[in-house]
């Protein structure tokens, strides 16, 4: 039976790990985060799941003298969201893979799916690919693709994301424990990285067309930290919006002018 050493956080973490679970590999360890309090958590918990299968877990720093005690044949990332030595993951004979939230080499970094949604992207995905020294950049052992839907939330694309990721893992397993997954290079002239995305980038600009606000809208919406404007000394949020098309029966709520166009907005919230 192959061990494995798992970094891992979030929903799609969760799925992961319960995949290799239940394709018997045998989990030693897990490395989780605390979660941040001012965080709004819609995911699943990594660490109760381990605790509930009775797997030693640990929310510290990754320790190399910790991770080769424990001798695993493998090492997973799966949303971990720090970087790991490469110490840490050399220890493992079969080597380290990490799922990432994008179709790879696009959208390296964090935030993928909220990015893609704000790009106006009609693909999102997951990538499994060998951990490298640089951030998603390791060959690449495969990838499924989900369709981005010009109304839907980064959420609704995260949801497709986590199922997604766990076939993905399902495919690949086989290959990786036999050794048999040396991957693809990236292509790097196709490469493009985004950063962390923080509350104050929610600031809508009302002289950019309809379409990129609603997608603004639509990346940032709950559970995330949303999208929002200020009027009269007052901070409004628009949580949701639609491209206001003429032709359509649609009983209009709130219209705003934008530079080509009218966007309605459907749902919004005075803080």
């Amino acid at each position: 039976m192959a061990s494995a050493v798992v970094f891992a956080y979030s929903s799609v973490g969760c799925e992961c790990l319960s995949v290799l679970l239940r394709r018997g590999v045998n989990v030693k360890l897990v490395y989780t985060h605390d979660d941040d309090p001012n965080e709004t958590h819609w995911f699943g918990s990594v660490y109760e799941l381990a605790k509930s299968h009775n797997i030693p877990v640990r929310t510290d720093s990754p320790s190399e003298e910790i991770v080769r005690d424990v001798n695993p044949d493998v090492i997973f990332s799966f949303y971990y969201r720090s970087m790991i030595d490469m110490k840490i993951l050399d220890a493992a004979p079969l080597g380290a893979f990490n799922m990432h939230g994008s179709l790879l080499p696009k959208y390296r970094g964090r935030a993928c799916v909220n990015w893609a949604v704000l790009n106006g992207e009609t693909k999102a995905g997951v990538t499994l690919h060998h951990m490298a020294a640089r951030a998603d950049a390791g060959n690449i052992v495969g990838q499924e693709a989900v369709d981005i839907l010009p109304d839907e939330t980064a959420h609704d694309v995260f949801m497709k994301i986590i199922p997604a990721a766990g076939r993905l893992l399902e495919r690949c397993l086989d290959d990786i424990l036999s050794g048999n997954a040396e991957g693809t290079p990236q292509d790097e002239s196709q490469a493009t990285k985004f950063g962390r995305r923080t509350p104050a980038d929610g600031v809508i600009d009302w002289t950019k067309s309809a379409r990129e606000i609603h997608n603004l809208v639509r990346a940032v919406a709950k559970p995330f930290p949303g999208a929002f404007t200020f009027h009269d000394g007052r901070k409004i949020m628009i949580w949701k919006t639609r491209i206001y098309d003429e032709k359509s029966n649609n009983i209009p709520a709130f219209l705003v002018k934008t530079s080509d166009g009218i966007i309605e907005i459907l749902e919004w919230e005075i803080v």
